[in-house]
C-alpha cells in the first residue's frame, strides 16, 4: 500500500510509523516568506479548493473498482446530496488512518483507516468530516492557508478568474494545510454532526463512541511526537469517547453487541515548552 504524498490532517490525526510528508523543498522555502496582503472571496476559495482536490486525486492512488471503492461506494450510496451539500466521495490507497474534507464536498478517506473500522465506524467519521464542511470550518482553513501558503507570493485572481496554482504552490498549500488545526469547539461541533449523521443514516450512534475508543487506543501506542502534535490541537480523545457513549446511552441507544469496553487512556497533557514566547 502507498504513502500519501500530501495529507489534510483531522478527525484522526494518527498515522502509521512508515507514513511520511514528501514535501518539495522549493515548496517549503516559499512558505517562509512574508505573507502580503491578499484578498480572496468565497466563490474564489471554491475554485482554489477544487483545483486543490484535482491535483490532490492525481498525486496520490485512488482506489477504483477494488475492496475499498466498492465497500465506501456502497456505505455513502445515496449520500451525494446531503444537507444541502453536494458530495463526492473517493478512497486513497495509503496506510495512514486519517480522512478529510474540502469545501467543495470532496471527502476523501484512507484505507488504513478502512482497515480498523466497521461501517458504521467510518460512517460515523465520514458524518464528522461533513459536519466540518457544513459549520465552514475546513472553507476558513482552506482560506487561511491559502493566504499564508500557496497565495501569499501575490498570486491572485485577475478580473475574476482565479490563478492557477503551480506544484510548488500546490505543496506550499499543502504542507499548511497538514498543519492545520480545528479548535476543540469546531471538533466538538463536528462530533455532534457526526452523531446526527448516524442517526439520519438509520445507525447506531455509538459508532462514534467506538471509533474514538479505537482512536484512543492506537494513540495509547503512538510515539512521543506524534501524541504531542495530536493533543495539541485536539480534544482529549477519551473525553470524545466518554461524550458521545453518554449521549447514545441517554438517547436510548444500546452499545453494539461484541464491543467489550476498553477503559480509555486518559491523555498526558503535552509538556510545554521552555522557549520564550
Amino acid at each position: 500500500m502507498k504513502k500519501l504524498t500530501f495529507l489534510l490532517a483531522c478527525i484522526v490525526c494518527v498515522a502509521t510509523a512508515d507514513a511520511q510528508f514528501k514535501i518539495n523543498q522549493k515548496a517549503i522555502d516559499a512558505a517562509s516568506k512574508a505573507v502580503k496582503a491578499v484578498t480572496v472571496s468565497d466563490s474564489e476559495i471554491l475554485a482554489y479548493t477544487k483545483e486543490y482536490i484535482d491535483w490532490m486525486d492525481a498525486n496520490n492512488p485512488v482506489c477504483t473498482n477494488d475492496k475499498y471503492s466498492k465497500r465506501l461506494d456502497k456505505l455513502v450510496s445515496g449520500l451525494t446530496n446531503y444537507d444541502g451539500l453536494t458530495l463526492n466521495f473517493k478512497v486513497y490507497n495509503v496506510v495512514d488512518v486519517n480522512a478529510f474534507a474540502c469545501a467543495d464536498g470532496s471527502v476523501r478517506v484512507l484505507a488504513g483507516l478502512m482497515d480498523i473500522m466497521t461501517d458504521e465506524e467510518l460512517l460515523g467519521v465520514i458524518g464528522h468530516e461533513i459536519g466540518h464542511v457544513k459549520n465552514n470550518d475546513v472553507k476558513d482553513a482552506f482560506k487561511t492557508s491559502l493566504l499564508t501558503s500557496a497565495l501569499k507570493d501575490g498570486v491572485s485572481s485577475q478580473s475574476g478568474t482565479v490563478a492557477q496554482l503551480t506544484n510548488s504552490q500546490f505543496g506550499a498549500l499543502a504542507e499548511s494545510l497538514s498543519n492545520a488545526k480545528f479548535s476543540q469547539k469546531q471538533e466538538s461541533a463536528a462530533d455532534d454532526y457526526g452523531y446526527e449523521f448516524l442517526k439520519g443514516c438509520g445507525r447506531n450512534p455509538w459508532a462514534m463512541a467506538l471509533s474514538f475508543e479505537k482512536l484512543n487506543a492506537l494513540e495509547s501506542g503512538a510515539s512521543a511526537s506524534t501524541m504531542d502534535k495530536l493533543l495539541s490541537s485536539h480534544p482529549d480523545t477519551a473525553k470524545r469517547a466518554k461524550k458521545m457513549a453518554d449521549k447514545a446511552t441517554k438517547d436510548g441507544f444500546a452499545r453494539p453487541a461484541n464491543t467489550p469496553y476498553v477503559e480509555p487512556v486518559e491523555a498526558t497533557p503535552a509538556k510545554s515548552s521552555n522557549k520564550k514566547k
